[in-house]
């Protein structure tokens, strides 16, 4: 580990899932100075040694360099899911304002570049066995959120290539949950008018089981200190796998929801799932079940061996706590991640 003390650290997206967590480890962090949180919107959550910024990167305008200046890492994570229907605007967000974040990086001359990648920059592959960090990472073409992880993925490999003074940290993490992500990841993936308190077991007479649906979770917490250990940690370079056990199929899911599961062709489903979307009553698209389908099960050893990085909790646990905030609003004090119940 570093003597990182007294470090000042940028983090873009610092309202939303994973920049909430994070802003709040390194504020609790006595090895961390100062935290600028940069976000579209700034929240009345008020962390100690925490500053807040009101920056749209998808702007032309932004003066990222001005806003990086004197920072000792920035750890990037603003990201827009929707609108999905629109993918040249989540494009313009994703994608060009990522790279204008490491175009300010390295013209503000900071020395260490955290950025989110995620599960979904992996090209299709095993659901059996698990997979390390060498899995290529030519995403889903159909699915915008693949596509664009991907891109950037080449993208850093050119970035690397061309400042290498930059020690450059991707991390790859699994679907991420906790508590207070509820009601935004409702209005995300579910709609804004999916009434929350309808995850409730008893109300679940089965649960589908769809050839090929088996995904890792872990919790937000967690992987906000992947990101904290990586600013540590100085000869951490390259990616890291971020997930916990077990992985997470039809057959989990229904004993932790005391239903049973039935077997449901994936064309079904996934008509289902394009009839909805395709009437905008399902912000999640049918592309975006294609790719998770195809995701490969992470290795997580790197980062446990190199970050000296442990989960805390398994991902059952993770979605226990995820339906709570579901029935119950859960949320916080920030405009991406603000408590509603529906119904």
């Amino acid at each position: 580990m570093s003597s990182s003390a007294g470090s000042r650290v940028v983090v873009t997206g610092a309202t939303g899932n994973v920049g909430t967590s994070v802003v709040r480890l390194l504020s609790e962090d006595p090895g961390i100075k100062s935290v600028r949180g940069l976000a579209r919107r700034t929240p009345g959550w008020s962390p100690p040694k925490t500053e807040w910024a009101a920056v749209d990167l998808a702007s032309e305008q932004a003066n990222l360099a001005e806003r990086f200046e004197g920072a000792d890492a920035v750890i990037h994570l603003a990201w827009a899911f929707q609108p999905t229907h629109d993918p040249a605007t989540t494009w313009r967000s994703n994608v060009l304002g990522s790279i204008r974040v490491f175009e300010a990086v390295a013209a503000a001359r900071v020395p260490v570049l955290v950025h989110a990648s995620s599960v979904g920059a992996y090209s299709p592959g095993p659901k059996d066995h698990a997979v390390d960090e060498s899995w290529p990472t030519h995403g889903w073409p159909d699915a915008a959120y693949c596509r664009e992880k991907a891109y950037l993925e080449r993208t850093l490999d050119v970035f690397e290539r061309d400042h290498p003074e930059v020690r450059v940290v991707r991390m790859r993490p699994a679907f991420l949950f906790k508590w207070e992500s509820a009601s935004e990841q409702r209005r995300i993936f579910g709609g804004r008018f999916l009434p929350g308190p309808l995850a409730r077991p008893d109300l679940l007479p089965f649960l589908p089981d769809v050839p090929g649906l088996r995904v890792q979770a872990l919790h937000t917490d967690d992987a906000a200190e992947a990101y904290r250990l990586a600013v540590h940690t100085d000869g951490a370079r390259g990616a890291f796998n971020l997930a916990a056990d077990p992985p997470l199929d039809a057959g989990v899911l229904a004993g932790l929801l005391g239903t049973r599961p039935v077997r449901l062709p994936r064309a079904a489903a996934r008509s289902a799932i394009a009839a909805a979307w395709g009437l905008h009553l399902l912000p999640a698209s049918p592309h975006l079940f294609d790719a998770v389908l195809r995701l490969p099960l992470m290795d997580c050893a790197r980062a446990k061996t190199e970050l000296g990085w442990q989960p805390r909790w398994s991902a059952t646990e993770v979605i226990q706590e995820f339906l709570d905030g579901l029935r119950k609003g859960g949320g916080m004090d920030t405009e991406p991640m603000m408590g509603r119940k529906v119904g």
